[in-house]
C-alpha cells in the first residue's frame, strides 16, 4: 500500500513475521522485495535504493514506530540491496519506553509489519497493466507497523531470547508463509523429510526444484539467525 503524508513522503507496507526477537532487541529481514507487485500495483525494481543508500547509509535511515517521526524506536545497523530485495538489520532500543513496548508486541505477534517511507525519484507507469515501476527511491525511514501489504516480504531471521536455533513452530511458519507449503505439507517435511512430503523419491523435477530452492532460502535465513 502506498500513501502520502504532508511532507511528500510515500509509505509502503510489507508483511513481516515478528514472533520473537533476540534478547537485546535485534532482528533482521526484508523491508522490500524486488519484482513483486503489491496491492497498490507498485513494483520495486532492483537497484531502486542504490543511490539513496550510497548517500545516506544505514545510519541516515531512521527506525520509526508507525511512521511517526516523534517515535524513534531503534537504529538500523545494516540496510542493503541483495538479489532478493532490501535487507535490513536493526536493533530496538529497549531502554526507551516505546522500544520496550514494541519488543513485547513483536514477541506476541501483535506487530507483524515493516513499511518503508520514501520519495519516488524515478518511476514509470504502464498504461495497459496499471503497474507503477519504481526505478529510483529516496529512502527516508523504515517503520515497524501493524498492517501488512506486501505478503512476500518478511523478516528473514529473528533470534529467540533463549537460543540461536528456531523452534519447530517457527520453521513450520516459515515453510507455510514464505516457502508456500500447506500446513500439512510443512509438518510432513519436518517429520519425515522430502520423501514424506512427496510420497516417493522420484517426484517431478519441478516440485523438487521448488522445494530445493525453498530449503536453500531457509538455510540462508537460519545461518543468519546464529
Amino acid at each position: 500500500m502506498t500513501s502520502a503524508d504532508p511532507f511528500g513522503r510515500e509509505v509502503k507496507f510489507a508483511r513481516a513475521d515478528l514472533t520473537s526477537v533476540e534478547a537485546d532487541g535485534s532482528f533482521s529481514g526484508y523491508a522490500s522485495l524486488f519484482g513483486l507487485i503489491d496491492l497498490n500495483r507498485d513494483l520495486v525494481e532492483p537497484g531502486a535504493f542504490a543511490a539513496s543508500l550510497r548517500a545516506r547509509g544505514a545510519a541516515g535511515i531512521k527506525m520509526l514506530y508507525q511512521h511517526d517521526p516523534a517515535e524513534p524506536i531503534g537504529v538500523w545497523t545494516e540496510v542493503a540491496e541483495d538479489g532478493t530485495g532490501l535487507f535490513v538489520r536493526g536493533q530496538l532500543m529497549t531502554s526507551v519506553a516505546r522500544g520496550a513496548e514494541v519488543l513485547e508486541l513483536m514477541r506476541a505477534g501483535a506487530l507483524d509489519g515493516l513499511s518503508i517511507g520514501f520519495r519516488t525519484v524515478k518511476g514509470r507507469s504502464e498504461a495497459r497493466t496499471g503497474i507503477r515501476r519504481l526505478i529510483e527511491i529516496d529512502l527516508w525511514e523504515i517503520s515497524v507497523v501493524t498492517f501488512p501489504m506486501l505478503p512476500g516480504a518478511r523478516v528473514a531471521s529473528v533470534k529467540t531470547a533463549t537460543g540461536t536455533h528456531p523452534t519447530r513452530r517457527e520453521l513450520e511458519r516459515w515453510l507455510t508463509q514464505d516457502a508456500g507449503l500447506t500446513r500439512k505439507a510443512a509438518r510432513a517435511l519436518l517429520s519425515g523429510g522430502y520423501r514424506a512430503l512427496t510420497g516417493t523419491p522420484d517426484a517431478a523435477d519441478t516440485a523438487e526444484d521448488r522445494l530445493r530452492s525453498a530449503l536453500l532460502r531457509a538455510t540462508r535465513h537460519l545461518k543468519s539467525a546464529r
